[in-house]
Order: C-alpha cells, then sequence, then structure tokens
C-alpha cells in the first residue's frame, strides 16, 4: 500500500481514509438508487435527503440557529469575495476591511468594485504576524459590515 501525503495547506486538506472509501463507494452507487450522487437529480428523494443531511449536521457542529440559512455554493472562498458586499452592503454602501494578509486583500479588491471601503487595519507593514486588538481598529462610523479574516 502506498502512503499518502498529508496536505496541511489552506483549501484542499487530508481526510480520514474511512471517509475515502465510503466516499469511493457512494460514488459509483448509492444504495437505494444505484447510481452515483453525481448521476441523481438535484431534485430527487434521494438527493433531498442528502442536502437536508448535511445542512443538519453544519448546524449541529457550528450551532447555527433556525434564523439563518446554511448555503451550499461553489466557487470557493473567492466567490465570498464579491458575494459579501454584494448582499450586504446597502444604499450607503460603505464598509470596513481588515487587512490580516492575502485573502484579506484580494475581498478588498472585489469588494471596491461595489462600494466605498475603508481599511481599518493593514497587518502588512508588520508581515501579517498578528491581529490588531479593538483599540488598532479605525472603524467607520455607520459602515454596513466589518470584513475580518484570518
Amino acid at each position: 500500500m502506498t502512503q499518502r501525503a498529508f496536505n496541511f495547506a489552506a483549501g484542499p486538506a487530508a481526510l480520514p481514509e474511512p471517509v475515502l472509501k465510503q466516499a469511493q463507494q457512494d460514488m459509483m452507487a448509492l444504495p437505494g438508487p444505484r447510481a452515483s450522487v453525481m448521476e441523481i437529480s438535484h431534485r430527487s428523494s434521494t438527493f433531498k435527503e442528502i442536502i437536508g443531511a448535511a445542512e443538519a449536521n453544519i448546524r449541529q457542529l457550528l450551532n447555527v440557529p433556525d434564523n439563518y440559512s446554511v448555503l451550499f455554493l461553489q466557487g470557493g472562498g473567492r466567490l465570498q469575495f464579491s458575494m459579501i458586499p454584494m448582499n450586504l452592503l446597502t444604499e450607503q454602501k460603505k464598509a470596513d476591511y481588515v487587512l490580516t494578509g492575502s485573502w484579506g486583500k484580494h475581498a478588498l479588491k472585489e469588494a471596491e468594485k461595489h462600494g466605498e471601503i475603508h481599511v481599518a487595519s493593514d497587518g502588512s507593514d508588520g508581515g501579517n504576524t498578528k491581529t490588531p486588538t479593538d483599540g488598532e481598529l479605525s472603524l467607520t462610523a455607520g459602515a454596513d459590515y466589518l470584513y475580518y479574516v484570518c
């Protein structure tokens, strides 16, 4: 058996072998429809059960209350860079961004396409080695939101 490599980078990461074996088995044929999840309709009762269980698990794991929606989206983290300002900016279109590294800089660049974005803290001059304290933040009065990613 080949020894598996472990990826500790942000994003894709190593999964436990039992999870991979179950995914491999289910990719070929789910119990019931005898087809993979990639081959069944997203409107089928089987898929609705799968997505319902996934949402319930996320809600339990992260303690997400019922008055919040859980969204399953493709596009990865970069998709959120545009979705956040598009959905959270109000008519005044003002937001504050805390820059702690490359992800924050990418998010800022995208947000600037949608409104007046203020950098509340920029950690790049310190090598992005720490997060700011509340007193180090320069916040905009009445900003629609504060974007902060570590």
